[in-house]
Parts: C-alpha cells; sequence; structure tokens
C-alpha cells in the first residue's frame, strides 16, 4: 500500500497524463495569477509546451517576504520548486547554501548572449552563472519640467542630490524617495554610497570572520549626510521614514507640491493609468525623466539595479524541463512583451531597440533605461546579504535621526551581527 500511495503521490504532483507540471513561483508584476494579464503568469501559459506545463505560485510582495518563504521551501527540500523569480541580491545566499540547480554548461551562451552587464554580475557566484538574467531593472530621476525650470537646473546635464535638494527647496516642492525600514531602502544607501565611490562590501564572498565593510568611510559619511539634509529640510515629504516606492509615486502624482522622483521606470506606465477614468494624469507632458542623481558633483552616479533572475531548485524533479523553459520565458520577444506589458525593463540590450518599446517609453526614455543599466550599482554580493541588508536598514531608521556618523555605527552593528555578538 506504501508503494501504491508514494507513486500516486508523485504523479499527482510531477505530471498529468505524461504532460510534467511545473512550479514556478512568481514575484507581484501586476499581472497576478491571469494568464492574460501581461505578466509572469502570461509566460507561464506562453511557453508551456506539450511536454510540460508551468504552473504559477504567487509570492508576498516584499522582497524580504519573498526570500523568507522561499528558503523555508528550499531548505525542506521541496521538489516543487522548478522556476523561482530571485531579487538579485538573493542569489549568492541560495548558492551558496548549495539550494541553486546548475546552470548546464550547453546552455550558458543562450542565458548570457545579449545580457546587460549588471544583469550578468547578479546572475553569478564564485565566478559561474547560477541563475537566468530575467529582467533588469535600474531607477530614473522623474521630474516635473515646470519645476525644474523653475528651480533653473538644466535637465540635460547631470545633476547632484544637493542641487536636487536646493531645488525642491527653492519650489517649495518634494523628492521622492524610499527610506522605510525595507529593501528599497538598502537600495538608496547602496547607491548613494557607490554614487561616492565606495562599496557596502569591500571583499564580496569572504567569510564573516574576514569580511571587511566600507560603510565607515568618507562615501559612507556622505551618502548618510545626504539623508539627513533630505530628512532636515522635510523635502522628502511628511512620512518619508515610511515611504516605499508606491508611497512615493502617491507623493509624486497626488499633490501639487511635487516636483522630482527617484523610482523605477514602471513609473511611467503608472502614470499612464493614474487620471481620470483610468487614462493618463492630465500633466503627463510635463513629466521627464534623467539619469540618477549624481552623489559626488563631477563623478558619475551608480543607479540603483535591480530586476529578477530565474532559479531552479536543486531538488526539483524537472531541472532539465526548467531550463528549457526558462530559454522561452527569457526570449527577446517574450521580455519586449513583458517590457511593454508591465513596465519592467529586459535583460536584453536588443529589446530596447524594439519598436514596441521604444513606443511604450518615448522620448528617448528607453535608450535612458538601457544607459542607466550599463551605469548601474548592483548591490553587494554575500551569502550574509540578508543579515546586512537588515543591520544597515535598523541603523540608517529612522531617517530624521540619520548623521554622517551613522555610517560608523552601522558597520560596527553589522559585524557585531555576523560574529555573534548582537541581534537583529
Amino acid at each position: 500500500m506504501a508503494a501504491i500511495l508514494g507513486a500516486t503521490t508523485l504523479a499527482a504532483c510531477g505530471s498529468s497524463g505524461g504532460r510534467a507540471q511545473l512550479t514556478w513561483y512568481i514575484n507581484p508584476d501586476g499581472g497576478g495569477s491571469n494568464p492574460k494579464g501581461g505578466g509572469q503568469a502570461q509566460l507561464a501559459a506562453e511557453c508551456s509546451t506539450p511536454q510540460y506545463t508551468i504552473n504559477v505560485q504567487l509570492l508576498p510582495n516584499s522582497a524580504s517576504d519573498q526570500r523568507t518563504q522561499l528558503l523555508r521551501r528550499l531548505a525542506a527540500g521541496d521538489s516543487s520548486m522548478d522556476l523561482m523569480s530571485i531579487d538579485p541580491v538573493f542569489v549568492a545566499e541560495f548558492a551558496e547554501a548549495g539550494y541553486l540547480a546548475p546552470v548546464p554548461a550547453a546552455d550558458t551562451s543562450d542565458f548570457t548572449a545579449d545580457r546587460v552587464a549588471s544583469a550578468m554580475e547578479a546572475s553569478k557566484w564564485g565566478g559561474k552563472l547560477v541563475a537566468v538574467p530575467f529582467w533588469a531593472n535600474t531607477q530614473l530621476l522623474w521630474y516635473r519640467k515646470s519645476v525644474a525650470q523653475k528651480a533653473g537646473l538644466d535637465m540635460t546635464k547631470p545633476v547632484t542630490w544637493d542641487q536636487l535638494i536646493a531645488a525642491a527647496q527653492k519650489t517649495r516642492t518634494t523628492i521622492g524617495v524610499q527610506a522605510m525600514p525595507y529593501e528599497g531602502y538598502t537600495v538608496w544607501i547602496n547607491a548613494l554610497i557607490r554614487g561616492a565611490g565606495g562599496q557596502i562590501i569591500e571583499n564580496p564572498g569572504a567569510t564573516y570572520s574576514d569580511l571587511k565593510l566600507g560603510l565607515d568611510s568618507d562615501a559612507g559619511r556622505k551618502a548618510a549626510a545626504i539623508i539627513q539634509k533630505i530628512a532636515a529640510t522635510k523635502v522628502g515629504g511628511p512620512a518619508m521614514g515610511s515611504a516605499d516606492e508606491t508611497a512615493a509615486l502617491n507623493l509624486f502624482q497626488g499633490a501639487s507640491t511635487s516636483g522630482f522622483l527617484v523610482n523605477w521606470p514602471y513609473v511611467y506606465a503608472a502614470l499612464h493609468a493614474a487620471g481620470p477614468n483610468g487614462g493618463p494624469v492630465p500633466w503627463l507632458d510635463d513629466v521627464g525623466a534623467a539619469l540618477y542623481p549624481q552623489t559626488t558633483s563631477g563623478t558619475d552616479s551608480a543607479p540603483p539595479f535591480g530586476g529578477i533572475e530565474l532559479a531552479v531548485g536543486a531538488k526539483s524533479s524537472h531541472v532539465s524541463e526548467a531550463y528549457e523553459a526558462a530559454k522561452c520565458i527569457t526570449s527577446a520577444d517574450h521580455q519586449a512583451a513583458y517590457m511593454v506589458a508591465t513596465g519592467n525593463p529586459a535583460s536584453r540590450k536588443s529589446v530596447f531597440d524594439d519598436a514596441s518599446v521604444k513606443k511604450a517609453f518615448p522620448n528617448g526614455i528607453a535608450a535612458l533605461i538601457r544607459t542607466s543599466l550599463d551605469q548601474a550599482g548592483p548591490r553587494p554580493q554575500s551569502q550574509y546579504y540578508g543579515d546586512i541588508s537588515t543591520g544597515l536598514q535598523q541603523r540608517f531608521s529612522p531617517p530624521t535621526a540619520v548623521r554622517p556618523g551613522t555610517a560608523a555605527t552601522a558597520q560596527k552593528f553589522i559585524l557585531d551581527v555576523l560574529n555573534g555578538k548582537a541581534l537583529l
């Protein structure tokens, strides 16, 4: 009886009439679980074949909660972890733990050709490709043209955070940022530090006892000073310490006092549906986009890098089928369609020349995204990233309490946590 029940269970979980059933754990992207919603669920339906069906399971909204759910399943040896949409910063942690199935050598060229450098970097650990670049992401500086003109800013040239703060003060407008204690705050801190020529981790991949952090540095202090200045001048809005991407976008689109916003490219698609009767906002023609602000004048900014990598669980029952599905999901045609439908940029370079993408991101925005991805500074890779990010968020919160010395305080706290001398 045990043998019969075991065979029945395997058949139910792994196939349907000889057709393998793959499970893809997807992050929320606006398409939900609707196979015609334009998101990952639609890609799953379109990439299903007579050999396998791709079913989707929707992960929680926040990257931290996604990490927790995936890690619990992977640690338990869940064989349904066929495909996973993973935030780039968690790839190293999952790979170091042995939770990811190796990328077949024969498929490496399929997953590396035509990809932006930042997406490639995020898909590797220990010098090897351990995940598949799916879509890449980067933040732009969104602004109201009328406000920038009133402030005397020339947006055809790079602008600094100090210039932006002064412009917001002069025009009595706001700058939408992400500063609540979550992963988006780490994204901002990392971009500020990298924009000043620094690094959060100076020796990625090192064990906790040898890890060297670069927070207690001129770059770390400069980053903290910018956060302090935005909070002190109140240009970050009345609820800066509880602002995520959505709250920052709402601040930008919902008040006459809004002027600037740092956020991902989905903003443009969102503004097209935030007006009366679900149409564009009436002031859409007043919206412009530029490269991410510089931390230090004269030094190229390091825009945030985000996106999603596809990974296959080491205990998956369908590793070969999962990697075949990944080829279809990340094809140029599917990446272009996905970018148009969701506003999430492709990891393939050629997609930004696609006519449908240029139409969806007009006025040079598509090319601007590609430039920003080339310039983007990924967050540090570490098997301890979850603790490092959480420690950073805790010590840099609330933003009203941040001072230049916060960088040194955060560095000591994180190292103490990793060495068992403090608790998160």
